[in-house]
């Protein structure tokens, strides 16, 4: 027989685990993890987040939609400011060691990457790591280069393509970092800059961005820690555009030339078109997830940020005990 707890007044069903197909409107009390959860199906929709401090474009961003880093880009004077977001407001964080634009980056907002960038050469090698309050150089990359895409964490990155002067260079080199240094790993199919990535080290997202003679390509592939394989084609071509989340639940948010408002969600195997973007927004920063994501600056308007919460059945933790 069911045992219940007590929540203001009602009873919720207890259990030891959550149920495994709950139904619309479902709530109940999950014991091992002490919280209180509900289960609810979402409509797809973006809304205006806090400003940035800095406004800019061409830079980075790694963590999550309540907990976020963005770095690097074009924010005048320096192009080294850091900047945390809390889910409300924006804050500043430690200064890069070296301000660049260009770049890619990977991890959280405690443990933040930064690699890739230009200048003040076109194309840098070298690598930062961020603590939560301060920058700290890495080891260098193997490839310099400025462009390409990040994946995974602090620990274990992920570095895509790119290009270094002078133009057009299109690289296919893919290299991967332990926390240290790094090393060369399975080339990208496509000599490609301007893309996304997204992902693990080993269970990577590839997409969009621009190959010779391909100004807007909408090919995706997928990384397993040795080799890509191609995975299905983005409905709109794009490049300078952002992404969130994992391999199997991949989001692609907005893109440049012109500025775009496309949203785009993966499940593994295919995109899927979902609600637009409030502002089109081109060389902006994103992290998060597929359902919890974070587009900030750009283009478009430098200084905004856009939260997008994602369709679709949703189970969520409303309280602890």
């Amino acid at each position: 027989m069911a045992t219940y707890k007590g929540i203001k007044g009602f009873n919720i069903q207890t259990v030891s685990s959550d149920p495994p197909a709950p139904f619309v409107g479902e709530v109940w009390y999950n014991s091992t993890s002490t919280t209180v959860k509900y289960f609810a199906v979402l409509t797809a929709a973006w809304a205006t987040g806090g400003n940035l401090t800095t406004g800019r474009s061409d830079f980075h961003g790694a963590g999550t939609q309540t907990a976020a880093l963005v770095f690097g880009g074009t924010a005048p004077p320096s192009k080294n400011a850091t900047e945390e977001y809390n889910g409300t407001a924006w804050t500043n964080g430690g200064n890069l060691g070296t301000g660049r634009v260009s770049l890619s980056g990977a991890g959280t907002q405690t443990a933040g990457l930064a690699f890739m960038g230009s200048p003040p050469t076109e194309g840098l090698n070298s690598t930062e790591e961020y603590n939560g309050s301060a920058w700290t150089g890495g080891g260098n990359m193997t490839t310099a280069r400025q462009g390409g895409a990040g994946a995974g964490i602090q620990t274990a990155a992920l570095a895509i393509s790119g290009y270094t002067q002078p133009e057009p260079q299109y690289g296919t080199n893919v290299e991967e970092y332990n926390g240290s240094s790094w090393t060369n790993g399975g080339a990208y199919p496509t000599a490609t800059r301007w893309l996304c990535g997204l992902g693990t080290q080993t269970a990577a997202l590839a997409f969009g961005g621009t190959s010779l003679g391909v100004p807007n390509n909408n090919t995706t592939f997928e990384y397993n820690g040795s080799s890509w394989t191609a995975g299905g084609n983005m409905g709109t071509g794009r490049l300078r555009l952002v992404g969130a989340g994992l391999q199997t639940a991949g989001l692609a948010m907005g893109g440049a030339n012109p500025n775009s408002v496309l949203t785009e969600s993966y499940d593994g195997s295919s995109w899927t078109s979902t609600t637009n973007m409030l502002t089109g927004q081109g060389y902006a920063a994103g992290c998060g997830t597929q359902t919890l994501a974070l587009n900030a600056g750009g283009e478009g308007s430098p200084a905004l940020t856009q939260e997008f919460t994602g369709g679709g059945p949703t189970t969520f933790t409303v309280g602890t005990d």
